[in-house]
């Protein structure tokens, strides 16, 4: 029996023996920084553009000369629930007939490369790892309902989203400035929403996904518009009342204005 016990315990130490020493030792990882972590927004903000650097560490010198390694740069907005609805046309109108809700999904989700998506992984480790917008995973509120139906209204959520400019990906917008450094750029649209966004950079090496890091973005809004938000926050009540008033004055003075005498 001991003589089997030490063959079971060899064939089990091999592939760990095959290994390459360089990845057993100094395994490569990925660190990024963003150039800010607070974006302050006001009424009149027309969009930017967002620099995230980083670095390699441990690369391999030669996989690194062959131009091997690549960089995959997300940025993902805060997370919320969505209804999506169908308009039909009924008696001449066009209204809304049926709907769904579908749950935590980004609000935003922008996507920078080093190169087009399909030359640096195959898609299966897109959808293994959630990568890109038409792999992220939408989940519906009623998860007993019509399968293609589903299908269909998440796929109009893409869609609409990709129209709007919340779901894009600008290909390229990964640069390496060195062998070890690199610089992203993504857009932050005019609509961008505000709250916490999560920067998650991946790191590929001969089409395999290797390491992932991530940093977090504050985007808040300021000026006026900020003093509005916090003081409806904080004060809702009395929010209310105000809002009512001025909604009054509002139509009183659409009246004086515009009256035929």
């Amino acid at each position: 029996m001991a003589a089997v016990a030490t063959f079971v315990l060899g064939l089990a130490m091999l592939p760990a023996a095959a290994q390459d020493p360089r990845q057993t030792m100094n395994p490569e990882s990925i660190q990024i920084g963003l150039s800010t972590d607070r974006v302050a927004i006001t009424a009149d903000f027309t969009g930017a553009d967002l620099t995230i650097f980083g670095s390699l560490e441990n690369a391999d010198p030669l996989i690194n000369r062959q131009g091997r390694y690549d960089v995959i740069v997300v940025l993902e907005g805060p997370s919320r629930s969505i209804v999506v609805r169908k308009k039909d046309r009924l008696l001449g109108m066009w209204i809304n007939m049926e709907s769904e809700t579908f749950l935590n999904v980004p609000v935003s989700y922008s996507v920078a490369t080093t190169r087009v998506p399909q030359d640096i992984t195959d898609p299966n480790n897109y959808r293994q790892l959630a990568l890109g917008a038409e792999n992220l995973h939408i989940e519906p509120q009623d998860k007993e309902g019509n399968p293609a139906t589903l299908k269909e209204f998440e796929q109009a959520l893409r869609e609409r989203k990709t129209a709007l400019g919340l779901f894009n990906m600008r290909v390229g917008g990964v640069e390496f400035l060195s062998q070890s450094l690199f610089r992203a750029s993504l857009p932050l649209g005019p609509n961008v929403p505000v709250g916490t966004h999560k920067a998650r950079a991946f790191l590929f090496r001969n089409g395999v996904f290797i390491k992932e890091n991530s940093a977090q973005l504050a985007i808040v809004k300021s000026g006026f518009e900020q003093s509005l938000a916090r003081f409806a926050s904080n004060h809702g009540f009395s929010y209310g009342i105000l809002a009512t008033l001025l909604a009054m004055l509002t139509g009183w003075l659409g009246r004086v204005l515009f009256r035929k005498d």
